[in-house]
């Protein structure tokens, strides 16, 4: 996939946890509660129907303040990649402010472990900018460092 560096942030690890797993908790409600946004701020509510143009609406509690996030999958190849925008709610109804598109990779890494991609695509350089400076790269950082936590807790 060619990135543009004037829209596109890249954040890439290798996670201690093989890609099945983390495809469960990428896809699972309850799991996605459990590290899809750094701590302390919670995620109160997760609903996920999982298929092209399915639902992925979440609630965050950020110090106090609920934000709702309305969303879709628009890509879903299974315990590859995921896909997700919330330039679109459910029925391809289109948002008012849309502020990314989501890529979420899983590849098999050495040790059972997998190469983890998350790539945030933003409509203009401004809004890639305002994502960085928001904390982009330490932020999705603690979020995959919660995911490898809470997925090494779950191995079978």
């Amino acid at each position: 996939m060619k990135l543009d560096p004037k829209t596109d942030l890249k954040l890439e690890r290798t996670v201690a946890a093989p890609r099945t797993l983390l495809w469960e908790c990428w896809t699972t409600p309850a799991h996605i509660k459990q590290f899809f946004v750094p701590q302390p701020h919670l995620v109160k509510d997760c609903e996920i129907d999982l298929r092209i143009g399915g639902r992925f609406n979440t609630v965050f509690d950020v110090e106090g303040n609920e934000l709702k996030n309305e969303g879709v999958y628009l890509e879903i190849v299974p315990e590859e990649k995921l896909v997700f925008t919330d330039a679109y709610s459910e029925g391809w109804k289109p948002s008012e402010n849309p502020f990314m598109t989501a890529i979420i990779q899983f590849e098999d890494a050495p040790d059972g472990g997998t190469r983890y991609t998350a790539i945030a695509r933003h409509r203009t350089p401004e809004a890639r900018q305002s994502h960085e400076d928001m904390g982009f790269f330490s932020g999705w950082g603690t979020v995959v460092d919660q995911l490898e936590a809470y997925a090494r807790s779950l191995t079978r």
